[in-house]
């Protein structure tokens, strides 16, 4: 997900746009983008009067256009964020006439989760044209240890490759669950430290040896013993391990063997 990467550093070279229209399927970079602008538009002194956070299920796109069109005090801009746009999405174009001709000054943010809008529509063309557009789009599964990978590497840890796909099998795409554990590493790990099956055994709760990943390994290999024993683990803990998380990975591990 490059383009959540080109905004936070057109961001930081101080290329502002009035609008950052973020949506999707995925929250994870919605939050993301929506969290940087908060925190580095505007110093502390300037937040207490030109930052505004207002929510979808509480206000009316009219309200929101209202505060978009103050002009900021004792500050460059005024930064007025919408979290959950996605509750607005009956009214979500009344925002075509504001996006015609947006306030210089104010820098809007909108977050519409959980769905794509429809880029047909007048208001995010406009939007698109005067501002900025981005969707935010899942992850595919063979995507995940690789953002893994990455984002302990940003945060200055390294990660063995059997590591990062445990955690993935384990985690599923979930972008925010991922970032969640990722958080809880980061809490007890020190700098430089590299992530290895036993670290996440021992505190994140994922057997190192008993798991989908190890499973499908046993099976590849035809060594049923092993097998065996994964399966057993599984029948005595299926809260941890449910069988509606495992049958879908062999379902592909084997149609991928098969077309192999």
């Amino acid at each position: 997900m490059d383009d959540y990467k080109k905004i936070i550093a057109s961001i930081k070279n101080g290329d502002l746009r009035p609008i950052y229209f973020l949506h999707g399927e995925e929250a994870y970079y919605i939050d993301l983008i929506a969290d940087y602008i908060a925190d580095h538009i505007l110093s502390e002194d300037e937040k207490s009067f030109n930052q505004s956070v207002l929510y979808g299920r509480d206000v009316e796109v009219e309200e929101v256009i209202a505060s978009a069109k103050r002009y900021p005090l004792m500050a460059k801009h005024q930064v007025v964020i919408l979290k959950e746009a996605q509750d607005l999405s009956r009214t979500i174009h009344y925002f075509e006439e504001y996006f015609k001709n947006p306030l210089s000054s104010t820098i809007l943010v909108i977050c519409y989760k959980y769905k794509k809008a429809d880029g047909r529509k007048a208001y995010l063309k406009l939007a698109k044209k005067n501002g900025v557009v981005f969707e935010s789009k899942p992850l595919y599964e063979n995507q995940i240890p690789l953002f893994i990978t990455e984002e302990l590497r940003r945060r200055g840890y390294t990660i063995k490759p059997t590591a990062s796909r445990l955690l993935a099998e384990f985690l599923g795409t979930h972008l925010g669950k991922i970032n969640n554990e990722l958080d809880k590493l980061e809490v007890i790990l020190p700098k430089g430290a590299e992530v290895t099956p036993e670290v996440i055994e021992k505190n994140i709760g994922i057997s190192k040896d008993y798991n989908n990943f190890e499973l499908q390994n046993a099976l590849g290999e035809n060594d049923f013993k092993k097998a065996f024993r994964i399966i057993d683990y599984f029948a005595q803990n299926p809260k941890d391990n449910n069988i509606l998380a495992t049958l879908p990975m062999l379902y592909r591990y084997f149609s991928q063997l098969l077309k192999y």
